[in-house]
């Protein structure tokens, strides 16, 4: 299996190099493709090039937005870019984002970051490899990077 991994210069945290750790703890015979991009806007296209020129059945792509008003609008461009590239090549692109502004701390924001990345990372391949198992995890409140809210 083929599973790209696109992050960014921009993010303070290597979390490219967190999820792949993370896939390559986990999982045997997969193929990774990892791209670097200067910041969040670049994901896209280099995500479509990792499906469409690289053969990659799934997407993570990794950023983390600075905490100004202009870096929220940049994150939902990229938001609404990726949703794009999922729907013009019909795959999944993982969008794996942390707000520079979710922790006030930097070792929280780190903590954060990996923990994130980390699990989406296993998402990933629950949804690649048992999805039934994903299925079983519906309404149950779970949270990539920080506790769980729990069901209602």
């Amino acid at each position: 299996m083929r599973i790209g991994v696109c992050d960014t210069t921009f993010a303070r945290f290597d979390m490219g190099g967190a999820a792949i750790d993370e896939l390559k703890s986990n999982a045997t015979d997969l193929k990774i493709i990892h791209k670097t991009v200067p910041g969040i806007k670049d994901l896209p296209v280099a995500s479509k090039k990792l499906i469409e020129e690289e053969d990659c059945e799934i997407v993570m792509a990794l950023g983390m937005p600075g905490p100004m008003e202009k870096d929220k609008m940049c994150a939902h461009e990229a938001s609404t870019g990726l949703i794009r590239a999922q729907l013009m090549t019909n795959t999944h692109i993982l969008e794996v984002f942390v707000h520079e502004d979710e922790e006030e701390k930097d070792d929280l924001l780190k903590e954060l970051a990996e923990n994130r990345s980390r699990e989406h990372a296993r998402n990933l391949l629950k949804m690649m490899f048992t999805p039934k198992q994903m299925q079983k995890e519906a309404g149950m409140g779970m949270r990539e990077g920080k506790e769980d809210a729990g069901p209602l």
